[in-house]
């Protein structure tokens, strides 16, 4: 398995997409699925936010400083997106806003994604090259089991 950040960040963001398909095709009764899938998403997105907060980012901002914008807006992002993955955690999957909260958090993720893969990771790739992104990826392999639980345990929560 690649050990390249850029590539486990990717993978990170197939495995999630998946995920938001699986829950638009449960039907619409399908609660306990729902539930389950929700509560994959969270987890994903959770350990995928942290080690890109504290490890790829600084790096990526080191490497490239002209992305010092797009780091800042990111975490942002992300303090939206954990806000949501929070209010999801306790939330019934069968209240009223259950379905909507999980649409405006795939929106926003979506979003989030394609700002990083198409403008974003093309330039963090030619500025750290091969070597030293596959590092960065161990180190973000290394770090996925200190990812807390709890999205509002992240430092873009308090952002």
């Amino acid at each position: 398995m690649s050990t390249d950040a850029i590539v486990l960040l990717k993978n990170d963001h197939k495995t999630v997409e998946k995920l938001f398909k699986q829950f638009e095709k449960a039907g619409e009764d399908a609660y306990d699925e729902k539930r389950r899938i929700a509560d994959s998403i969270i987890e994903e997105l959770t350990v995928h936010a942290y080690i890109e907060e504290e490890i790829f980012y600084p790096a990526a901002r080191e490497a490239v400083p002209e992305t010092k914008d797009h780091v800042l807006e990111s975490v942002e992002e992300h303090h939206v997106v954990v806000w949501m993955l929070s209010e999801l955690l306790g939330m019934d999957p069968k209240e009223e806003t259950f379905d909507a909260k999980v649409t405006v958090l795939t929106e926003n993720v979506r979003h989030h994604v394609e700002e990083e893969e198409d403008e974003w990771f093309p330039e963090v790739r030619s500025a750290m090259g091969r070597k030293q992104l596959q590092e960065l990826g161990q180190r973000m392999i290394d770090a996925r089991s200190q990812a807390p639980k709890n999205p509002l345990e992240l430092k873009s929560a308090k952002a």
